[in-house]
């Protein structure tokens, strides 16, 4: 059984991924309330606002599919019933290489340089040193990944050749050394969701790769804590996932009982912090325990933070027509459209952790809306 008999059926990274994804994240975090009990379970109110934002999301998909429907008529809410044929022809390393497709392993290649530089000019592998990892994230950092993760999508999804592998596991290599979970993560999800819908994959890759980006995800996070010498943890790495999942939800739950507690300046934070050097994750830190250290608070808490549960549902009717919109023209269209769906999609599944607060990743919606509107006045983008 491959990939493209499941895809009759339902269709695997649907917007409403982001519903199971989120339902998934409380059961990680459940343990720790419930079994080993090392932290307070949470009032009724944290399932009540999370549902409330879900609601909002399901709402905007609802919306776009609605608007959408005229326009791809098999763009409905549940995914198409067939896979759509305009996959990249396969290409063998011999065959001649184009003037766009060499122009895109060229940012392909200067995302890679950059980060080399990044580690070199730092000295040392920041996922072994926790002072180091502080230090990593350096407007190189930013470039490399800005330039990287969108070249490295649109190479997938533009030009089937097996070479292209080999640039993908590099990068990626090169990012997990920075001893951040998210951009790896980022790495693999964005290209795991691109090649889905560019080729044919048999669901036993399928499997792997998701166990793959499992296995990166418990051994990146586990290997950077334990590199932080000032705090020790008796957790393996699985109780340590359910821990952070926990404590991220118990974050929530007193952005909730705290709305309106930064009253816009998480979001400008967010939107300038990098080049002002404020950490938009230390204000929610400072407004939900009263402390300046970095934390998350899902997807749902900056926004309940700055403008409260209207600030919230908007927010999430917003991400929801956005995501839906780009998914039905990538469905039909494939190409740099997918490769953005891929890379959005990636990056709100990893919000529901860590929450919107990343400049990086408002700049690639930024983008996505700008497709969108060029693909609905009917550019077409020849790369």
């Amino acid at each position: 059984m491959n990939s493209s008999h499941l895809d009759k059926k339902f269709d695997l990274f649907h917007p409403l991924i982001i519903i199971v994804m989120v339902i998934l994240f409380l059961l990680i975090a459940m343990p720790m309330w419930y079994f080993y009990r090392q932290l307070p379970a949470p009032n009724f109110d944290l399932y009540l606002y999370i549902g409330v934002g879900l609601l909002f999301f399901i709402l905007g998909i609802l919306l776009s599919n609605h608007l959408m429907k005229d326009r791809f008529s098999n763009s409905n809410i549940y995914g198409s019933s067939e896979r759509s044929k305009l996959n990249p022809k396969k290409l063998s390393l011999s065959e001649s290489y184009s003037k766009n497709e060499l122009a895109i392993i060229g940012f392909v290649l200067l995302g890679i340089l950059l980060q080399i530089i990044n580690i070199a000019l730092l000295g040392g592998i920041p996922l072994f040193s926790a002072s180091l990892k502080a230090k990593a994230a350096t407007k190189i950092w930013l470039l490399s990944y800005i330039i990287f993760l969108p070249s490295i999508n649109i190479l997938l999804a533009k030009y089937n050749r097996k070479s292209h592998y080999i640039l993908l596991l590099i990068g990626l290599a090169l990012f997990v050394l920075t001893g951040y979970r998210t951009t790896p993560i980022a790495i693999m999800l964005s290209s795991l969701i691109t090649l889905y819908y560019t080729r044919n994959l048999d669901l036993k890759y399928m499997i792997l790769a998701i166990l793959a980006i499992g296995a990166v995800l418990l051994a990146v996070g586990f290997i950077a804590v334990q590199a932080i010498s000032w705090q020790h943890w008796h957790l393996n790495p699985v109780e340590l996932v359910s821990y952070r999942a926990a404590f991220t939800l118990n974050i929530l739950s007193s952005a909730i009982a705290n709305q309106f507690a930064t009253m816009g300046s998480l979001f400008y934070a967010t939107l300038t912090g990098f080049f002002t050097h404020t950490d938009p994750r230390v204000l929610v830190g400072i407004a939900t325990i009263g402390r300046d250290h970095s934390i998350t608070s899902t997807i749902f808490g900056p926004a309940l933070l700055d403008f409260g549960i209207v600030g919230m549902a908007i927010q999430m009717f917003l991400l929801g027509i956005i995501l839906k919109t780009l998914h039905s023209i990538q469905y039909n269209n494939k190409s740099i459209f997918t490769a953005f769906y891929g890379i959005l999609l990636a990056q709100t599944i990893i919000w529901i952790e860590t929450g919107p607060t990343d400049i990086v990743v408002w700049l690639f919606y930024l983008i996505g809306i700008l497709i969108i509107i060029q693909s609905l006045r009917g550019f077409d983008y020849g790369i």
